[in-house]
């Protein structure tokens, strides 16, 4: 209401709309001061006017892709306090967003009826030595000729791809591919957990076959879950 009385002020007057809306004119006065004045603002308000500047500053920093979430953790990373929700919500005010991807693709494709190993990780992606465990997906990328896919393996104790491929069709070979490049490059030895989630790529006899003949225990996590498989994930989104 009263950005209609700012809107028609100048035509009708304030008291007569006032009186039309039902809203006290001392009220919209207060209103009118606050915003001359920012001293005389709530401390909400306050608040607002100083941490917008700094969105903004981050959002553009960071080439203009940052969402809520890691504009929220820059910022709190640079010491300066402010709760994710106030984040999201100053920056819908200032018309600013995150990239959003284009067009989805899905990637896992599990297939009911072919067993699964056990999940091994429980979302605990961390290693105490090179090559204990390794982590599997593949993502697409948009070309001009149509979606390419991109398989890799990452050893969680380096946070390093150890293996990778590019591909134009989903087929197992290419995910299998990525698996030897691993191999040969790492020749792990013992006790190696490979963790994947349930694609049927990766549940395939091809590809499980070739793990038990390296030595490598399987490990699959659930469906529809990326905190079952985040870090690969988080390559994924990067």
């Amino acid at each position: 209401m009263r950005s209609f009385v700012d809107e028609h002020r100048d035509v009708y007057g304030v008291e007569p709309i006032c009186r039309v809306l039902q809203i006290a004119p001392s009220s919209y006065r207060e209103h009118a001061a606050r915003r001359r004045d920012t001293l005389r603002a709530s401390p909400r308000v306050r608040r607002d006017l100083a941490l917008m500047p700094e969105i903004q500053r981050v959002w553009t920093e960071n080439h203009e892709v940052y969402g809520a979430d890691k504009t929220w953790r820059q910022m709190n990373r640079e010491a300066i306090e402010v709760a994710r929700c106030t984040v999201e919500r100053l920056m819908r005010k200032l018309g600013i967003a995150g990239v959003v991807r284009g067009k989805s693709v899905r990637t896992t494709h599990p297939d009911p009826a072919r067993p699964c190993p056990l999940d091994l990780v429980h979302r605990t992606f961390k290693a105490d030595r090179p090559d204990q465990l390794w982590v599997s997906d593949y993502t697409f990328v948009s070309t001009w000729q149509g979606f390419a896919y991109v398989a890799f393996i990452i050893d969680v104790y380096a946070r390093r791809i150890v293996g990778w491929k590019l591909s134009s069709s989903q087929q197992t070979q290419f995910v299998l591919d990525a698996l030897e490049q691993a191999l040969h490059a790492r020749r792990p030895g013992d006790a190696l957990v490979h963790h994947s989630d349930r694609g049927s790529q990766y549940v395939s006899i091809r590809y499980t076959e070739r793990l038990a003949e390296a030595g490598i225990e399987p490990s699959v996590g659930s469906v529809g879950d990326s905190y079952d498989n985040a870090l690969a994930e988080t390559i994924n989104g990067l």
